[in-house]
């Protein structure tokens, strides 16, 4: 699924994270480090997925990655997670990370990908979502 153009509209989604960027995830510009957010972002569906799963989720792609804007030391981050679609042992969300920056003028969309997870068991081997989960 493509990302979505319309950057300054409200987040979709169910709020799953929300953190601060701190200066040890910036470069020497100040500008947060792309890996640390995508790092979030996947922390955020991986928590979504491993509570609809029921249990340990891996992720197994990313696509259509598409950064908007920069991200900054101080920033308040925080990842919306809206399911996309459920397969026989694999999860689909569009992920957005929002930040809003110190001085409070509101939230603007940064980030939005689209990540699958796979369900997985003990051995770490593909497994079947439980259906009627909400999440």
């Amino acid at each position: 699924m493509p990302p979505r153009e319309d950057t300054d509209a409200a987040p979709r989604g169910e709020l799953a994270i929300r953190t601060v960027a701190m200066p040890a995830d910036a470069n020497a510009s100040g500008d947060i480090f792309g890996g640390w957010l995508l790092a979030q972002m996947d922390l955020a569906g991986g928590a979504t997925a491993a509570r609809r799963a029921r249990g340990r989720v891996a992720t197994v792609a990313i696509e259509s990655m598409a950064f908007h804007r920069p991200v900054l030391v101080g920033d308040v981050l925080s990842a919306y997670v809206e399911l996309v679609r459920v397969g026989r042992s694999s999860m689909t969300y569009r992920i957005e990370a929002w930040s809003e920056r110190r001085a409070g003028s509101g939230q603007q969309k940064v980030t939005e990908a689209v990540f699958t997870f796979v369900a997985i068991d003990a051995d770490r081997r593909p497994r079947p979502v439980p259906h009627g989960t909400e999440a």
